[in-house]
């Protein structure tokens, strides 16, 4: 019976100006126009900005962003008024919200890296774990991109606490050099010499676990 949302409406008291902010500022594409409203499409769901004798409630509308300084300072220079400016949120996102000419909210915001926390995360460990070895894993998943550091995380985690496992063992600085390299597909292993080196291990006395399948 439901197909889903089509259209968010925003009221607004001068369509031309609304027009210009969201096309021309903001740059999403005007898909269609008619009497009294135009529709922007945001690449999500359509704005339809429609044309009305006076806005009489605000609404608020979340945009991500990719620099949340630099959108910010482009919507105030195109007229619009601040609300706050970028601040850092509990929930680990930038955010910063402007007002435009018909009071309606736009919130910017986007999620920080894992190296903006200002934390590192626990490891989602279960088993038995020597401080350093759990030091040491900390130390190689920084080398690790952001975006891709929580997944490794996970399965390197798992991997290390499988071989620990499997030998009836703690996990020792020697499980997790071991279940670093073979948690890592083949192909991008060489990747991990350098991170290796810069902990004082050699990887050479590691080339079973380098050339593993």
């Amino acid at each position: 019976m439901f197909f889903g949302i089509s259209h968010l409406v925003l009221p607004c008291s001068d369509l031309e100006k609304a027009t210009h902010l969201w096309r021309d500022v903001i740059g999403f594409r005007a898909a269609r126009s008619g009497e009294g409203y135009v529709d922007i499409d945001t690449g999500s769901a359509l704005l339809r900005l429609l044309q009305v004798p006076k806005v009489e409630s605000q609404t608020s509308l979340r945009l991500q962003v990719a620099d949340v300084a630099q959108a910010y300072q482009s919507l105030l220079a195109a007229g619009s008024s601040s609300r706050y400016a970028p601040m850092r949120t509990p929930e680990l996102e930038e955010m910063a919200c402007v007002n435009d000419a018909d009071g309606h909210a736009i919130v910017l915001w986007r999620a920080l890296t894992e190296d903006e926390w200002g934390f590192v995360p626990e490891l989602p460990k279960q088993g038995e774990w020597a401080a350093d070895a759990e030091d040491l894993l900390q130390r190689l998943l920084a080398h690790v991109p952001a975006f891709f550091r929580m997944l490794a995380r996970r399965k390197t985690t798992r991997v290390i606490e499988q071989l620990a496992q499997e030998a009836h063992s703690a996990v020792t600085r020697e499980w997790v050099i071991k279940g670093y390299i073979t948690a890592s597909a083949k192909v991008t292993r060489f990747r991990l010499i350098e991170p290796l080196r810069a902990e004082g291990i050699n990887p050479d006395d590691y080339r079973a676990e380098f050339d593993d399948e």
